[in-house]
């Protein structure tokens, strides 16, 4: 069984962009986050988030089917 990747929020950010191709802003995705609109993340023991590729891609299938 193949492992999901784990993305760091600089990796989540950079896939999100913008039309004019600007990443999405951190403070952006902890705002999501904060208010459970972000793709589920996963805390490390040390202390540092990831977000597995699955939970993306569920996130954003989730939006397209909201728009």
């Amino acid at each position: 069984m193949a492992r999901d990747e784990l993305l760091t929020i600089s990796e989540i950010c950079a896939e999100l962009r913008d039309d004019g191709g600007k990443p999405l802003s951190r403070a952006t995705f902890y705002r999501w986050r904060t208010l459970n609109k972000a793709p589920k993340c996963l805390k490390l023991p040390n202390g540092q988030i990831r977000i597995r590729r699955s939970a993306l891609e569920r996130f954003l299938d989730q939006c397209a089917e909201a728009a």
